[in-house]
């Protein structure tokens, strides 16, 4: 089991969930479970909508695996450089910014930062 807090100016305080690692829930999946309104237009890692910082909360830190989609956007939106990519993939350290819909939940306590201006998302 993995806490995952939930912190936005969003939310009136912060929020924090179990989630089972390894069930391969993405974050905004963990989000949409327990009706915190993290953003999101497209839940493929194609708009950046779901943009958030990650915090580890535990001295255990593990990546999850960037996919190709997130790779390109994060670096569209200046998030991550490509150093910051062959760290993450080769050290397995999760990078700072991530998308809800792309990141794997996994065994460990995190906080999840996000911003936005309408709760909630389209589909």
């Amino acid at each position: 089991m993995a806490n995952v807090t939930f912190s936005s100016p969003l939310l009136h305080k912060d929020v924090t969930v179990y989630a089972i690692a390894g069930d391969r829930g993405t974050i905004l999946s963990v989000a949409e479970k327990n009706k915190i309104p993290i953003p999101f237009e497209c839940r493929d890692g194609e708009c950046g909508s779901c943009l958030c910082e990650i915090v580890t909360l535990t001295g255990k830190t593990m990546g999850s695996m960037l996919t190709d989609k997130e790779k390109s956007m994060l670096k569209s939106l200046g998030k991550i450089t490509s150093a910051e990519i062959a760290k993450a993939e080769t050290d397995d350290i999760m990078p700072k910014y991530r998308l809800a819909c792309q990141t794997i939940v996994r065994d460990q306590d995190i906080l999840v930062k996000f911003a936005g201006d309408e709760p909630g998302g389209a589909e």
